[in-house]
């Protein structure tokens, strides 16, 4: 398999892994926030801007990661 396809599964993978990673942490503190407020669990517009940061910055991290692993091991 060429070196940048390579680097591009991983960069995917590792891009996958923080977008849900994000998604779970900031999902969890509003459902906590919604029992100590009584309230219905919902996203508010801070976290919504936190997880659409996330992701524009994890559109970049696949093909970082096919550019370095093809410098690096190809």
């Amino acid at each position: 398999m060429h070196p940048a396809l390579e680097g591009l599964i991983v960069g995917a993978a590792l891009a996958a892994i923080l977008l849900g990673a994000e998604y779970y942490l900031q999902r969890k503190e509003a459902v906590d926030r919604a029992k100590r407020l009584k309230r219905a669990a919902a996203l508010d517009g801070d976290q919504r801007r936190r997880i659409a940061a996330m992701v524009r910055f994890c559109v970049f991290i696949p093909p970082a990661f096919a550019v370095a692993w093809w410098l690096l091991f190809g």
